[in-house]
């Protein structure tokens, strides 16, 4: 009895465990080209991430869009392995084509010539 109260509460777990889901935008414009990894490596919990996902070749203007997720089946390997074997799903938007960021005015030009004010007695 005991073993089916077990079972059964880590099936609701499992199925209650949501999927992690992060997404880095970096302000261009994405063009179609997509890099996608469906099972990066990582291990022991994700303490050691997943290796670089090589995009420089395939996204010569750059990176629009970052995505990463736990899949169903990604947390299903985790669980089976106790969280030694963790993956992850990559998913990575290519920038267009002279695509500048969505706030050129006050990018790092900008950045460069702004004054700092210190207040009279802080030093």
């Amino acid at each position: 009895m005991l073993s089916i109260r077990i079972a059964s509460l880590t099936l609701v777990a499992v199925g209650l465990a949501g999927c992690y889901h992060a997404t880095i935008d970096t302000g261009l414009r994405p063009s179609g080209e997509t890099v996608s990894e469906e099972w990066a490596h990582g291990f022991v919990a994700g303490l050691v991430p997943p290796s670089t996902v090589e995009t420089a070749s395939r996204c010569p203007n750059g990176v629009a869009q970052v995505e990463t997720q736990l899949s169903f089946l990604n947390q299903l390997a985790s669980f089976l392995t106790f969280g030694i074997y963790t993956p992850m799903t990559i998913e990575v938007q290519c920038a267009e084509a002279g695509s500048g960021p969505a706030d050129a005015a006050s990018g790092p030009a900008e950045a460069a010539s702004a004054s700092v004010e210190v207040p009279a007695g802080s030093t």
